[in-house]
């Protein structure tokens, strides 16, 4: 085992420390008033510095982010190196202490603030130490933030000299940093442990009565307020949120570096850091990753009781008390140095596997045991018996854990309100686009009400519109379909029906108005396929040229020969292939709208892109598999036209997928989380349209938690409702 840092030459320190500095730059942000508009140079409406701590989560100042008004604020940062400046508008989420407001020159400490972003956008976030700032003794601290110098905005870093902390012996609330007066504007940037190579607190330009500044240690925002009554997912929880995105991001990217950048791990790596002298940097983004796919702990008492239930640590919990999974970590990182410290770390983990759980999500299951997978592959560095000892201590700890809610009842509502839906009966609206074969800039369109008995009356029909100005020409006879349709309580569902290759159109964005929502958040919008029979031809042709003459098994679920003798026609033999297919579609919807469903990510694999299956596997999956797609785009990708193509060939009428294009260049794990949790559940598909629209509400609303769901779409594709108007359009001349 490797002590301390690892021994390297000079210049390839220096490397590494400059690597640091780019990231802490690229993560570090300026905080302007809500009235900064375009003037993004404008240093009159700017208020200090923060940085993103995880997707969409910056952290700063609390006199900083509650300069603004009414808790908004302007976020200005650089996506990337040369990319120039960007802003986002974000809200203030939490400020610590609570209940106060600004005071003249100062303000109370712990002087924090999280601000939240109104949407998604790319950007770097900072690694955060898990150990309080109290462990950090003395010697220098990096720092960073923004000023103006000459007039100008300009970003600034250096060095500060640590000299002792404010607060008693039992808080450490804040460090004292430097001897010279730090100028205006640095406040809310990040402080730095350049040894290890972490985000230890948030530095304050100036401390009271004396020169030089402070900083806020990170564990401060354990104090976070504690949600009242139970919870009942990670959101209810802003301090369970943010730190578990947190570790979700740089696990992620861990697992998919980009060439064109560092990750926090790898930089951590050359300068050397081994965090309790027992997990290299790897090893502590794969863990922490691992523990944050889990629910977080019941309680902090709960979590107390668990770190005095491990073997052999009996150090006392630092001020504040550990609240999350990271906090229990960081806890045993000081307190073991030897050897034994690994099996220490791995014990923690198994318990945190089989805690008692606040909630059950779907994806749950699959965590613990990724966990598990985990800690079993690091427990090879163990002897025999501590291995045998592991696996004995999960074996008892599960079979004595209590059960845990599953986060699936908390949407019983919206799915009981579907069913009422389906049970009373409402009406719906139709909008079929033809895509003109000569002229396919060009379509032509009809709008229909569907009663709920199945009959369709056609409201109107164009032809010959630019593809672009599809929500222009819409707009009036589908508001007067609304009014048709929709009743109080209840708006009705918009069906768009397309060829497949323009499934890609994003309806669910369209206003009808500059004053409207969008249609995908104020009412379901879903997809049919329109041209299902012309690709189910298709695969008819092309089983024909792969198996040859007639009579032999085709696919799984496929047609069959006579068997015995005697040729059936190739006529014959297409109705049996159309039968065959058509009967798995509808037998495929019956099952997923009587049975608990599953999400399945068919084009991604840990965040490599993969090629969706070949029809005949995809008719193999389980009659309640939702396909996802992670990794399509609509606009250019031919092999995204074709993936969607094979769906609808294997029978599937439900499906997902999330329009790319219109999402920053993040990965994806959040995206097969989300789905995961989201899709799968104890209720049925037809649940599913007015989730969707629910997660596209909240997401329009600002809540990070479902920024994973930008430019998601829905396939819902009723085989018992057949599209109405077949052939009435007129056809290419």
């Amino acid at each position: 085992m490797t002590h301390g840092r690892a021994p390297g030459a000079p210049g390839a320190h220096d490397a590494a420390r400059r690597a640091l500095r780019g990231l802490v730059m690229a993560a570090t942000v300026r905080i302007h008033r809500p009235d900064a508009g375009y003037a993004l140079d404008e240093p009159g409406t700017f208020l200090g510095s923060g940085y993103f701590v995880a997707p969409s989560w910056v952290l700063t100042c609390a006199h900083v982010a509650c300069g603004g008004e009414g808790g908004e604020v302007v976020v200005v940062y650089e996506p990337a190196p040369g990319r120039g400046m960007s802003a986002v508008s974000g809200h203030v989420a939490a400020a610590l202490p609570e209940g106060f407001g600004p005071v003249p020159g100062n303000w109370p400490a712990p002087d924090l603030a999280l601000v939240r972003l109104s949407e998604p956008v790319d950007h770097e976030c900072v690694y955060l130490s898990e150990r309080p700032a109290a462990y950090f003794g003395e010697g220098k601290v990096l720092y960073a933030g923004w000023t103006v110098v000459d007039g100008r905005l300009s970003l600034l870093d250096g060095t500060l000299t640590v000299q002792g902390t404010i607060g008693g012996w039992t808080t450490d609330v804040q460090m004292r940093l430097g001897d010279n007066d730090l100028p205006d504007g640095v406040s809310g940037g990040p402080v730095i442990d350049p040894e290890r190579g972490e985000v230890i607190g948030v530095l304050k330009s100036r401390s009271d009565h004396a020169r030089g500044g402070t900083s806020t240690g990170l564990e401060q925002l354990r104090t976070l307020p504690v949600p009242a009554g139970e919870l009942k997912a990670e959101a209810d929880d802003l301090y369970q949120a943010v730190v578990h995105a947190h570790d979700r991001y740089h696990r992620d990217r861990q697992r998919h570096p980009d060439a064109r950048r560092h990750t926090w791990a790898d930089v951590q790596s050359r300068l050397g850091a081994r965090p309790g002298q027992t997990l290299s940097p790897d090893e502590r983004v794969q863990l922490l990753g691992r523990l944050a796919d889990l629910p977080p702990p019941a309680s902090t008492r709960d979590l107390l009781d668990l770190l005095d239930s491990l073997q052999d640590f009996e150090a006392p919990a630092p001020l504040p008390a550990p609240r999350g999974w990271r906090d229990g970590l960081g806890a045993l990182y000081e307190y073991a140095r030897d050897d034994g410290a690994l099996y220490l770390v791995l014990d923690y983990a198994v318990h945190a596997m089989t805690a008692d759980r606040p909630f059950l999500a779907p994806s749950t299951p699959a965590a613990e045991e990724a966990l598990w997978a985990g800690v079993w592959q690091a427990a090879q560095r163990l002897g025999p018996g501590r291995r045998t000892a592991l696996v004995q201590r999960r074996k008892a700890r599960m079979e004595a854990r209590r059960p845990a809610p599953v986060v699936g009842a908390r949407r019983t509502a919206v799915s009981a309100g579907d069913r009422g839906r389906a049970a009373t009966g409402q009406s719906s609206v139709l909008v079929e686009i033809v895509r003109r074969g000569w002229e396919p800039d060009r379509c032509d369109w009809s709008v229909f009400v569907v009663r709920s008995d199945g009959e369709a009356k056609r409201l109107k029909e164009v032809q010959r519109v630019p593809l672009a100005d599809l929500a222009t020409h819409l707009s009036a006879p589908l508001k007067e379909a609304f009014r048709q349709c929709d009743t109080p309580g209840r708006p009705a569902v918009l069906q768009v029906a397309t060829e497949h290759s323009l499934l890609a159109l994003d309806v669910d964005e369209w206003k009808l108005g500059p004053e409207d929502e969008r249609l995908g958040t104020q009412r379901p919008v879903v997809l049919r396929c329109s041209d299902r029979d012309q690709l189910t031809e298709n695969a008819e042709q092309a089983e024909y040229a792969e198996y040859g003459e007639p009579g032999e098994s085709c696919g799984i679920g496929g047609r069959h020969g006579t068997g015995g003798g005697g040729e059936q026609s190739a006529a014959a033999l297409d109705g049996d292939y159309r039968l065959d297919i058509d009967e798995e579609r509808r037998a495929r919807w019956r099952w997923l709208h009587a049975h608990p469903v599953t999400a399945a990510v068919l084009d991604c694999d840990d965040g490599l892109r993969k090629p969706v299956p070949p029809v005949e596997e995809l008719r193999g999956l389980s009659h309640g598999t939702v396909p996802v797609l992670c990794r399509f785009d609509g606009h250019g990708r031919e092999a995204d036209t074709e993936a969607l193509a094979r769906l609808v060939r294997g029978g599937f009428g439900v499906a997902l997928w999330r329009r790319r294009h219109v999402l920053p260049e993040t990965v994806c794990g959040e995206f097969h989380r989300g789905t995961l949790d989201q899709i799968a559940g104890p209720t049925g598909a037809h649940r599913l349209p007015e989730a969707v629209r629910d997660l596209r509400f909240r997401l329009r609303s600002g809540r990070p938690e479902t920024f994973w769901a930008h430019g998601i779409a829905l396939l819902y594709d009723d085989p018992h409702q057949p599209l109405p108007g077949a052939g009435d359009l007129l056809e290419a001349p």
